[in-house]
């Protein structure tokens, strides 16, 4: 038996052409989706499912194998948020899991073929902005034949889609759920960004990001990337409790501490866990992602500011809002700190919005949004249970 749902992906062609914010105009493209539950005959009881830098479509459930068998930990990134009886019910909601544009697990991208060449699109993708993503969403919801979500929601950077989704389609969207997220990039976060894509564009593998012409990938690049990114995501508490200062154990070997440490010190090799761990990711993150399309989301992500076509007033912004809102942030999450989700709570009671906010306190920094915290899944049960389904029922 199947201990999760079953996760069947599916693929939408567009052929009309997509203006972009930029000026430039993407061709037929594709879109791969997953969707759990059933929409219902009033086609009131969809939820959107935006994704952050490096998830997917694939949302929940499990992927199976040509025998129909779970595949081991195949679990949707969101997994313990969205299912039967979950805080995001599936029994009561059609949930709707979009891979982005420009991302690397199905959707066109930079991998995929340029129709002007013939060749991997590579650098040549168009440059993306996170109101692309949701108009290309919003394209997605007139092919399924929705016009009004009962939610749209998201975490970090799918927070910022959230939020988007409630200014360029106010009418359209009745709840938005914006988890530690924020209304735009701090000049520390866009700088940690620009590092990391240094090291992108300076692997000697990069080709000006035209690697796969050269049958390369700039693996060492994307690690770094990784690992820089990664300690970003982390407190330095959670970072101090798993582990602290110890040293990696070197099996086999007889030698006295002081030997030890300057062969370390020599070959550099690994000498803390926290380092082993960050190698780790790191290795794991450059065997699965696409450079570019990390340079694009990265990049997605400076632009997005709102406030900025209003003389950076973020509650002139966010006058267009016609949804109730649940925004939730975490106390030691420095990324997208409380205080960014405070910025929009404020700008939305300005404006008279319905707002309910939520600080928890909690010690894994910003990937909080992904863990089990029982307080934080209850409180979107609740907010689901109470507000939401009383619209979708109505």
């Amino acid at each position: 038996m199947i201990p999760c749902l079953i996760a069947t992906p599916q693929t939408f062609r567009f052929t009309e052409p997509l203006a972009l914010r930029s000026g430039a105009v993407l061709p037929a493209y594709e879109l791969v989706v997953e969707t759990y539950g059933t929409l219902n005959a009033a086609r009131s009881n969809a939820v959107l499912i935006c994704h952050a830098l490096n998830a997917s479509h694939h949302v929940a459930g499990c992927q199976i194998d040509a025998s129909g068998q779970a595949l081991a930990r195949s679990e949707g990134w969101w997994n313990n948020m969205i299912g039967p009886g979950k805080p995001v019910d599936t029994e009561r909601y059609f949930v709707i899991g979009v891979n982005n544009l420009g991302s690397c697990f199905g959707s066109t991208g930079p991998t995929h073929h340029n129709p002007a060449t013939g060749q991997p699109w590579g650098a040549d993708f168009p440059v993306l902005t996170v109101e692309d993503w949701v108009q290309a969403q919003a394209r997605l919801l007139d092919a399924m034949g929705i016009q009004t979500l009962a939610a749209v929601m998201g975490g970090s950077l799918g927070g910022m889609q959230a939020l988007s989704w409630t200014l360029q389609y106010p009418h359209r969207v009745r709840h938005a759920v914006v988890i530690a997220s924020a209304p735009n990039l701090t000049a520390e976060n866009i700088a940690f960004n620009e590092v990391a894509r240094r090291a992108i564009v300076t692997d000697p593998d990069f080709h000006a990001g035209h690697y796969l012409k050269h049958h390369t990938l700039p693996r060492r690049g994307l690690r770094i990337a990784r690992m820089i990114g990664h300690i970003t995501y982390l407190s330095d508490d959670v970072m101090n409790e798993k582990f602290g200062r110890s040293l990696q154990p070197r099996a086999g070997e007889d030698s006295t501490r002081a030997a030890e440490l300057a062969y370390r010190y020599c070959t550099q090799e690994v000498e803390f866990q926290i380092e082993s761990y960050l190698r780790h990711q790191g290795d794991k993150f450059s065997a699965y992602f696409d450079a570019n399309t990390y340079l694009l989301i990265t990049r997605a992500l400076d632009y997005f500011d709102p406030a900025r076509a209003y003389g950076g007033s973020l509650r002139a912004a966010l006058a267009r809002a016609q949804a109730s809102f649940l925004l939730v942030s975490f106390s030691t999450d420095w990324r997208f700190s409380p205080a960014r989700s405070r910025e929009i709570v404020q700008a939305l009671m300005e404006n008279g919005r319905n707002v309910s906010y939520a600080e928890i306190d909690a010690p894994h920094g910003h990937d909080a949004f992904l863990l089990d915290d029982p307080r934080y899944h209850q409180l979107v049960r609740c907010y689901f249970q109470r507000s939401v389904a009383q619209e979708v029922a109505a």
